[in-house]
């Protein structure tokens, strides 16, 4: 998808067309991320590039989109230049010895409590 979205339409409300924009957008997405994985890649990836003209975009991850776009808004932009590639993307393993914090604190092994007074 590369697009430039215009957030003043005249006879819409603004806050209405913005809400389509995004509605737009996560459709996109979402409708990528069904298509049929090609061999050899473990999920869709996504290229995003995001500013107010397409000469002015720079690469953005998927997530900060929408701050973004809301922050355009704020700024009182009339519009925005949004580029989303969808790529086929490969995990990378972990490396031996790394785990989550949240995994060590799963709840599954032994207690141990700082503040017993035995």
């Amino acid at each position: 998808m590369r697009k430039t979205f215009q957030l003043h339409v005249e006879g819409k409300n603004p806050d209405r067309v913005l809400e389509a924009v995004k509605h737009d957008i996560r459709k996109y997405i979402k409708r990528e991320r069904r298509r049929d994985i090609p061999e050899g890649a473990d999920f869709w990836d996504f290229d995003c590039q995001f500013g107010a003209t397409k000469e002015a975009a720079t690469v953005v991850h998927l997530s900060a989109l929408t701050g973004l776009i809301n922050g355009v808004v704020a700024e009182g932009g009339k519009q925005f230049y949004v580029e989303i590639l969808a790529k086929p993307g490969k995990r990378t393993p972990r490396p031996d010895g790394a785990h989550d914090e949240d995994a060590a604190n799963d709840g599954m092994g032994p207690e141990e409590d700082d503040d017993s007074e035995d």
